[in-house]
């Protein structure tokens, strides 16, 4: 994956009816570094990562270039939205589109963050960036993102195995101007 060719990086913050979507700031570390050491946020992404490591590995401000957002509840990280160059992706199908992406703390489930937060990241996306189809990889067993992906737009292109699971790939086509 590579970051998207974006001539102004970073927008203003993208406010939506209950969150915010900004650049990821020094304050966010401890959260990024919840989200990628959670069992339950990696049950369908491999599995988290070592605690030590990710503490040794996550810069002050991590994650900061253009396409990644932190998802922002009154004042707190919940999650991440990430947009990428899907390149040296595992489909032919994929290659050279936008990647939608997204974590969320376990506490911010069910609450229809998710949605919000990804909506409002593909609608700046197809502002920035019109024209751009975008697709969005989960496994399949991974019935909340499944139905995210749904409510989303988007629209199976394959299913195939990787990493010991049934993946599916989706596609959501250029919005309509």
């Amino acid at each position: 994956m590579e970051e998207l060719e974006i001539a102004e990086w970073p927008p203003a913050p993208i406010r939506t009816e209950r969150l915010v979507l900004r650049e990821p700031e020094a304050r966010d570390r401890a959260a990024f570094v919840a989200l990628l050491t959670s069992p339950e946020v990696n049950a369908y992404l491999g599995g988290p990562r070592p605690r030590d490591e990710v503490e040794r590995e996550t810069p002050e401000v991590p994650e900061r270039w253009p396409g990644s957002f932190v998802v922002e509840l009154d004042g707190a990280m919940i999650g991440q939205i990430l947009l990428r160059r899907a390149t040296g992706h595992r489909r032919p199908a994929a290659a050279g589109k936008a990647d939608l992406g997204y974590l969320f703390l376990p506490r911010a489930w069910g609450c229809g963050y998710a949605a919000e937060a990804c909506a409002a990241a593909l609608g700046w996306l197809d502002g920035v960036l019109p024209g751009e189809p975008v697709v969005l990889t989960t496994q399949s067993a991974n019935a909340a993102s499944m139905r995210l992906a749904a409510k989303l737009g988007f629209t199976e292109l394959e299913r195939f195995e990787a990493w010991d699971a049934e993946q599916w790939l989706g596609i959501r086509p250029p919005a309509a101007f």
